[in-house]
């Protein structure tokens, strides 16, 4: 069977099953199958398909919504690629967005150290380290599963430090210019509404409590104190967390606190500074 064959086999197979995005699945399982890009498709796809059993397992467990992501066990991110799977959050591209804005501001800093909390894969850590080589980032992480991922990624990566650490103890690991965090913060009452291939994310990633704002509660009033003076604090957030999380900021001290719109309009990022 070549790739087209293959590819064309994938898109009828997931679409008969009921699965969104069936031509763009078909041709990621086909691709990863054959070690090629993407875009280097259309020059192999009449070639053989060797690995023929590889893929129609994958294709078995995207019909059972397992995401995509898992299934091939790593995924592009900013300029990097990811290692991830069960028990890690797949990286997002709301995210990219929040990891360009602290690498806007943190490029005007001398060799800044950076805390990237609830780091997960490592994917905003990593990727501030890589295109910041003079910055130290911590990256800070309480889950086992999650920390086998972020240990993988930051491989060979020398300015990048792995903390396996609770947010709620705040590491001993000095002062940072820069916090940031993707922090959970989907409400405990809605995870079991959340779409079939989220379900598959791990729980501790995405439940930030009844309110969905613990974790900003934690990191303003515990890691406050882990930044220096005028250190800057970025955030990723819900769409209609934006005013929550301002409230919460503001009654902790911290000041030109600046709720940020992503690409699709929606509030998604707060940025602020320690008075």
């Amino acid at each position: 069977m070549t790739l087209s064959e293959a590819y064309n086999y994938g898109v009828y197979f997931l679409s008969a099953n009921g699965v969104d995005e069936a031509d763009f699945k078909s041709l990621c399982l086909c691709c990863h199958c054959a070690g090629i890009k993407n875009n280097e498709y259309e020059i192999h796809k009449n070639e053989d398909l060797i690995i023929m059993k590889k893929f129609a397992d994958m294709l078995w467990q995207i019909k059972s919504g397992e995401p995509l992501q898992y299934v091939i066990g790593r995924w592009d991110f900013y300029e990097s690629e990811f290692h991830v799977g069960r028990g890690v959050l797949i990286p997002r591209p709301e995210t990219e967005e929040l990891t360009e804005l602290v690498l806007d501001n943190a490029k005007r800093l001398c060799s800044p150290v950076v805390f990237d909390l609830c780091s997960g894969s490592g994917c905003i850590g990593i990727s501030i380290a890589k295109a910041l080589p003079s910055s130290t980032v911590y990256c800070v992480e309480k889950s086992e599963e999650a920390l086998q991922y972020l240990l993988k990624n930051a491989e060979s990566i020398s300015n990048v430090k792995v903390v396996n650490s609770d947010i709620n103890y705040p590491s001993d690991i000095g002062n940072a210019d820069i916090i940031v965090s993707n922090p959970p913060y989907i409400k405990s009452s809605d995870l079991s509404s959340l779409q079939r291939e989220v379900q598959f994310e791990p729980s501790m990633a995405l439940d930030g409590g009844a309110d969905g704002l613990d974790f900003y509660r934690i990191i303003a009033e515990k890691w406050n104190s882990n930044l220096k003076e005028n250190g800057m604090l970025f955030l990723e957030i819900g769409e209609d967390q934006g005013e929550a999380v301002y409230e919460i900021l503001e009654k902790q001290g911290f000041k030109e606190i600046e709720v940020i719109k992503d690409m699709y309009g929606n509030n998604r990022m707060v940025k602020s500074v320690k008075k």
